[in-house]
C-alpha cells in the first residue's frame, strides 16, 4: 500500500491550476482504479469513487485538486516539475489523505456505516468547481445525507484539528469599479470631471461603511488616469466583499452602491459596481458536529475571512469543514511547505467520520 508522502509526493511534483488537471486525474483515476469501486467523471477533470456498501446512505468526503500560478521556493527534492505552477495551498496533501481513506476502505480496514462517495474537485482556486459538480445532481443521485472536507491550515499547532459549529468561512465576492468622468487640463480643473477624486470618495466611504462590522470590503488595486498634468477621465477598481452572514452581506452591497450613486452626482462622473456572485459562507451542521465531537478531539476553530467553495456542498447535505494544523508557512507563499507526519491525522480522521 503506497503512503501519504508517496502520494502526496508524486502529486506535489504536477501542479495543475484551474479544472482541465490531466496529468493530476490521471494519477487518481490510475491509484483508484485497483480499488473496489466505481469511478466517476462528475465534471471537466473531476474524479469520483463510490464504494457501493448496499446502504441506504451514503458519505461524502471532497478533496480539492488544483495548484495555484505560483513558482516554488521551497528546495524540496520533490518540488514542482511545471514552471509557474505550485502546490501552494496544501490540495496535494488533501489529495493524499482522501486516496488514504480510498486504500483502507479497500483494503478493509475502514468498515463505514454508510456508502463512501469520494469527490475530487478541480478549480477551488479559480471559478469554483463545487457548484457545477453540485448541479449534476451528484450528491441526490447516490443518497448523500453527510459531507465532510479539510484544509490544511498554518495558524494552527501542527496535527490539531479544528471546526465550528454554524459559519466559519466567508461568504466572498469580488468587485469591480467603473468609474468614467471627463479629462480636461491640470489648470482647469472645475471644467473636468475627475475620475480620480470620484475613487478617492469612494473608497473613503466605502472603508467607514465597513468599519466596525464583521465583514470585509477592501480594495487592492486601482488604477487611474494617463498624465500627471490632466484630470483622470477613468478610475479602474478591484476588491473583494466577504461576510460570514448573507444578511449582511446583502445590505453591505446595497448600501456600497447607494454610495457609488451618490459619489456620481458629487462628481459628475458616471460610477458601475459589479459584484461576483462568489461562494456562499462555509456554514458548518451543528447536530452534525456534535456527533463528530463525541468521538474525536476537535479544537474550536476561530471564524475567517477566507473563502472556499465546500460551501456548495452544504447547500446539498448538512456538512462538516475541517482545520488541520500545519504550524508553519502560510498559505499560497512560494515557500509553504507542511510536516507530512500530519497526514496521518487527518486520513485517521477522515476513516472515523465514514
Amino acid at each position: 500500500m503506497k503512503t501519504l508522502s508517496e502520494d502526496r509526493r508524486a502529486l506535489h511534483r504536477i501542479p495543475e491550476t484551474g479544472c482541465r488537471l490531466p496529468e493530476t486525474a490521471a494519477y487518481l483515476r490510475g491509484a483508484l482504479a485497483e480499488m473496489p469501486c466505481t469511478l466517476l467523471a462528475p465534471w471537466e477533470d473531476a474524479v469520483g469513487a463510490y464504494f457501493d456498501l448496499g446502504k441506504d446512505e451514503t458519505v461524502a468526503v471532497r478533496s480539492d485538486m488544483d495548484a495555484l500560478p505560483v513558482t516554488e521556493r521551497t528546495g524540496l527534492p520533490f518540488a514542482s516539475a511545471h514552471p509557474g505552477r505550485m502546490h501552494a495551498c496544501g490540495h496535494d496533501g488533501h489529495m493524499a489523505m482522501v486516496l488514504g481513506l480510498a486504500r483502507r476502505l479497500a483494503a478493509g480496514e475502514v468498515r463505514p456505516q454508510r456508502n463512501v462517495l469520494l469527490i475530487f474537485e478541480p478549480a477551488e482556486e479559480t471559478t469554483g468547481g463545487a457548484a457545477p459538480i453540485c448541479a449534476t445532481g451528484l450528491l441526490e443521485r447516490y443518497h448523500v445525507t453527510r459531507v465532510f472536507g479539510m484544509h490544511l491550515w498554518p495558524e494552527l499547532p501542527a496535527g490539531v484539528i479544528a471546526s465550528r459549529a454554524g459559519a466559519m468561512m466567508s461568504r466572498s465576492c469580488e468587485l469591480t469599479v467603473e468609474i468614467t468622468g471627463r479629462s480636461v487640463h491640470l489648470a482647469r480643473f472645475a471644467e473636468g470631471c475627475d475620475a480620480l477624486d470620484a475613487a478617492a470618495r469612494l473608497l473613503t466611504r466605502l472603508y467607514a461603511l465597513a468599519e466596525g462590522k464583521p465583514c470585509l470590503l477592501r480594495f487592492g488595486k486601482m488604477e487611474s488616469g494617463s498624465a500627471r498634468n490632466a484630470v483622470s477621465d477613468h478610475t479602474h477598481l478591484e476588491g473583494s466583499l466577504r461576510c460570514l452572514d448573507d444578511g449582511l452581506y446583502a445590505a453591505l452591497w446595497e448600501q456600497a452602491q447607494a454610495i457609488g450613486r451618490a459619489v456620481g452626482e458629487e462628481t459628475g462622473c458616471t460610477v458601475t459596481m459589479t459584484c461576483s456572485s462568489g461562494y456562499p459562507p462555509v456554514t458548518n451542521d451543528a447536530a452534525l458536529l456534535a456527533e463528530v465531537r463525541e468521538r474525536f478531539p476537535i479544537a474550536e476553530a476561530e471564524t475567517t475571512c477566507i473563502t472556499e467553495d465546500f460551501s456548495e456542498y452544504q447547500r446539498h447535505a448538512p456538512g462538516v469543514f475541517f482545520f488541520l494544523g500545519t504550524g508553519g508557512i502560510e498559505l499560497h507563499a512560494p515557500t509553504f511547505t507542511f510536516p507530512e507526519e500530519i497526514l496521518d491525522k487527518g486520513e485517521a480522521l477522515l476513516c472515523g467520520l465514514v
